[in-house]
């Protein structure tokens, strides 16, 4: 049995399915084998797109993950679908950041994490909108309190 077998995980080395609309159930995760560590585990995803509730209209972004992981952490290719699954989804921007931080966390349970969306303008205005979480009662708290403080 492959190590990803042994995790669960299905879409990795397997022909790519893309679905039509907002798949969270797509998400898969793996052990982390360095739990005894605290590292940053960065993801870019420069080709986000959502719609506009209102409009229809596409929304172009890059979507910047940062997260500490603990037991679990997410597996990319799972994480490029889920992220391709809002193309055909509406929803506003700030929606689409909270939600992605939100399913993450139950996905992982992560020790911190961060989303950012860097929204292309739209009627000449650009939306950065910016999540993060740091688990309640840790040094992960004490973290989010302060960088969501400093955002610029």
């Amino acid at each position: 049995m492959s190590d990803r077998e042994s995790e669960g995980l299905q879409s990795l080395g397997r022909k790519t399915k893309y679905r039509d609309d907002y798949a969270p159930e797509v998400l898969e995760t793996f052990t982390n084998k360095h739990q005894g560590n605290d590292y940053w585990v960065r993801f870019n995803c420069p080709e986000f797109t959502t719609l506009c509730p209102i409009t229809g209209q596409p929304d172009f972004a890059e979507i910047r993950i940062s997260y500490v992981p603990d037991v679990r952490m997410v597996e990319s290719k799972s994480l490029k679908l889920y992220l391709f699954s809002f193309r055909n989804h509406g929803d506003f921007h700030e929606d689409a950041v909270n939600i992605i931080m939100k399913d993450l966390i139950a996905l992982m349970d992560p020790k911190y994490i961060e989303v950012t969306g860097l929204f292309t303008p739209r009627g000449g205005i650009s939306i950065y909108p910016y999540a993060n979480y740091g688990r309640p009662g840790t040094k992960w708290e004490e973290l989010a309190a302060k960088r969501f403080a400093e955002h610029q």
